[in-house]
C-alpha cells in the first residue's frame, strides 16, 4: 500500500520557497527585523520538513523492511538502515540535521540560529533526493 507523500512534497516545496525568500532577502548577517523574520520563516520549514522525512523514513521502513526491525530505534539507526534500505546517502549528514533540529528550540541565540539557517539549504537539496527516491518507491 503506497504512502500518501503529499504532506512532504508540500514541505520539501514550502522549504525552498522559504530558501529562495531568504537568498533574496538576507544579505550576510541578520540586521533586521525583516531578515530576523525571514530567517525564522526558513528555520520553521526546516524543522517541518525535517519531522516529516524521518516519520516518512520510519513509515517506509516499517512497510519495507518490517516494523520488528524498526521499532525501538534511535533516530541515528534509523537512518542508517534508512541509508541501507537507499532511501537516503550521506547518513553523517541526516545526523547533523538531527542535531540542528534538537537545537531549534534555542533559536533564540543567533549564532545558533545562523548555523541551523545556513544547514537548511544542504538539507533541502538532501530532503528532495529522499522526496525522489519515495516517489519512486512509493508502492
Amino acid at each position: 500500500m503506497p504512502l500518501d507523500i503529499s504532506s512532504l512534497k508540500k514541505a520539501v516545496d514550502s522549504l525552498d520557497r522559504a530558501l529562495k525568500v531568504g537568498a533574496v532577502g538576507i544579505r550576510g548577517q541578520v540586521n533586521t527585523d525583516q531578515e530576523e523574520v525571514i530567517r525564522a520563516g526558513v528555520i520553521q520549514n526546516f524543522e517541518f520538513t525535517y519531522e516529516l522525512c524521518w516519520k516518512f523514513m520510519k513509515r517506509w521502513l516499517e512497510l519495507n523492511v518490517g516494523s520488528a526491525n524498526v521499532d525501538g530505534s534511535t533516530r541515528k539507526e534509523l537512518f542508517r538502515l534508512a541509508a541501507e534500505s537507499r532511501l537516503i546517502n550521506g547518513v553523517e549528514n541526516w545526523f547533523k540535521y538531527h542535531s540542528a533540529r534538537n537545537e531549534t528550540a534555542h533559536t533564540y541565540d543567533p549564532d545558533k540560529a545562523s548555523e541551523i539557517y545556513r544547514l537548511a539549504a544542504p538539507f533541502a537539496a538532501d530532503a528532495r533526493k529522499f522526496l525522489e527516491v519515495l516517489e519512486q518507491r512509493n508502492d
